[in-house]
């Protein structure tokens, strides 16, 4: 993988060439190509999707949550064993 500032030179370059004069290409085809450089040069960054994101986001919170529930439940037994071996036996 190219580091980033290697990687934005090259796609600065690529897109330079396409934009240049030295390509009599129509509108539609040259965006395609840069299009297609884009989606090039964001394959090669280490990036994820926008729902693959809100998916851990949600897994995240509900994880969270779970360990909230469980710190409370650890806490709740812990409180419960100290009172237990606070009291001399019978």
């Amino acid at each position: 993988m190219l580091p980033p500032k290697a990687l934005f030179e090259t796609l600065s370059n690529q897109a330079s060439r396409l934009f240049s004069g030295e390509t009599s290409l129509p509108h539609n085809e040259l965006e395609s190509q840069l299009k297609m450089l884009l989606q090039s040069a964001f394959s090669k960054l280490d990036l994820v999707s926008r729902e693959e994101f809100d998916s851990q986001m949600v897994v995240l919170a509900r994880t969270r949550a779970r360990l909230e529930a469980l710190e409370a439940k650890v806490a709740e037994l812990e409180d419960r064993l100290a009172g237990d071996t606070a009291e001399p036996p019978l």
